[in-house]
This record gives C-alpha cells, structure tokens and sequence, in this order.
C-alpha cells in the first residue's frame, strides 16, 4: 500500500473519529480535510462512509456489556425489549427520508451556502436550547431506560434533519433529545446507541451501491482508516461523557458558528469544494 495513500486515509479515520459523536458535523469536516489533503473523488466518498463503521464499534466496544445485556434480554427482558424498540422506531424517520431524498438533498443542499448556513442556523439553536434549559424545570427523561417511544420518535425525527449537509447527527439528536425533555447524559447516550443502527446501514448501503469502484486492493487503506476512526472516536466518546457531567455545548456552538464563516470563506477563495 501507498505510503501516503496510508497517511491521509488515517489522518481522514481521526477526523471521523474526532468529530462523529460531536455536535459539529463530520461531513463537514472529512469535506475540509479531503480538500487540504487533495484526498478526493467517487472512491473518497464510499471512503468517508465506509469508516463510520470503525466510530460505531468504538461506540459498540464502550457499551458492550449494556449491548451484551440487551441481546440477551430481548426474547425475556421487557427493559431490554423496549430499548430495541425505541432505537428502531427513532431510525426509520432518517433512514426513510435518507432512501427518498438523498439524491435531491445531494443535488440542492452540497453547497458552500447551504452547508455554512446548516453550521450557523445549528450553532444558533445549540445556544438558545441550552440559554432555555437554564431557566428550565429538571429534564422529565434522566435515563434512556426512561423514554417512551413517543420520546424516541422525536429524537428520530430531529435526526432526520441531519441529512441536511453540515447538521450534525449527534448533534441534531443529542440537542433534540434535550429540547424534547431528554437530560443532557440521556440524549447523548442515545444518541450514541442510535449511531450503530444508522452508521452500520449506511456503510453497508454505501459500500453495496458503490461495490463496482471498489475492488480487493481498497482494503488496506479503507482498514487503516476505520482503525484510526475507531481509535479517535474511542477517546472521544470518552471524553465526551465525562465532559457533559459538568459543561454544557456553548463551546460548541460557538465552533459551528465560526466553522460556518470558515466554509463560506474557503469556498470563496477557492481553497475548498464544498460540492464534495
């Protein structure tokens, strides 16, 4: 394997890492990190895809005895029951929405304006949830083993609107979760759960309709970059976790606010494509 084709594919894992379980949009930043590499094209995007699954099993291994608990539970548990349950019915809003319009969305949206906007609008609404909950009653949902399915269909709906480049999933998820009563730790745990189903289907959907661009040679870099994925966002789920029990997402609303001018400046100047 190339050198350097094994150089930008882990540095492109650590940025999916780094950035899947935050609110600020990966997509978003492997467009930007693409760009300045010179890592781009049709297989680059399978890519960028392919090495969410690396993010998810870092969410998977963090969380294996409660996946472990669950599993075995599921045909005797009615806890365990209902936390199935709750996932599937918060996946199908994106995963329906993402079938049907993906391509449009793609066709309209994948722009430096749209893109800019998604990061600001989303920085904006960080703050006034979180300026809302200060004067807030306690958060009526303290554990996911709390939410109803109507709980679950809200969050899956707020993901849905992660299909709009630069959104953020988690972001749209956690912050969704907390506008729609979930506590701070509850919406970010299940945003984190809802990541396998959605990552894990969109990595196989990726790979299977682009499985002709792809051949047996693409392993090597396509594992480096799942490995490095896997490894950053380890640490940063983590760190994230421990980071919520006593800050709130200010800091990173303020990140997307100027991330937003960052687009719209890079792409003025030519220094980025945002079309991807």
């Amino acid at each position: 394997m190339d050198v350097t084709l094994a150089l930008k594919a882990h540095i492109m894992g650590i940025v999916e890492g780094l950035t899947e379980f935050l609110p600020i949009s990966s997509t978003g930043h492997l467009i930007l990190a693409g760009s300045l590499l010179d890592f781009t094209g049709e297989k680059v995007k399978v890519f960028e895809i392919a090495i969410q699954a690396g993010a998810m099993l870092a969410v998977c291994w963090e969380y294996r005895a409660r996946i472990a608990s669950v599993l075995g539970g599921l045909t005797s548990d009615a806890r365990a029951q209902r936390f199935v349950l709750n996932l599937i019915v918060a996946f199908l809003p994106a995963a329906a929405l993402g079938f049907l319009f993906n391509k449009a969305i793609k066709a309209s949206l994948f722009s430096p304006v749209p893109v800019a906007l998604a990061f600001i609008i989303g920085g904006l609404i960080i703050i006034w949830v979180e300026r809302r909950n200060k004067t807030a009653p306690p958060a009526r949902v303290q554990s996911v083993d709390d939410m109803t399915l109507a709980d679950a269909l809200k969050v899956g709906v707020a993901q849905a609107f992660a299909l709009i480049p630069g959104t953020s999933r988690s972001g749209a998820t956690i912050i969704g979760g907390m506008l729609f009563g979930l506590s701070r730790k509850a919406a970010t745990e299940f945003s984190f759960f809802l990541a396998i189903p959605t990552l894990f289907s969109a990595t196989i959907y990726s790979v299977y309709k682009e499985r002709e661009l792809l051949s047996v040679a693409d392993l090597p870099w396509f594992g480096v970059g799942a490995a490095a994925a896997f490894a950053s966002a380890f640490l940063c789920v983590r760190w994230l976790l421990r980071y919520i029990s006593s800050h709130d997402f200010m800091v990173f609303a303020w990140y997307r606010i100027v991330f937003g001018f960052v687009v719209i400046a890079t792409a003025y100047g030519g220094v980025v494509n945002w079309v991807d």
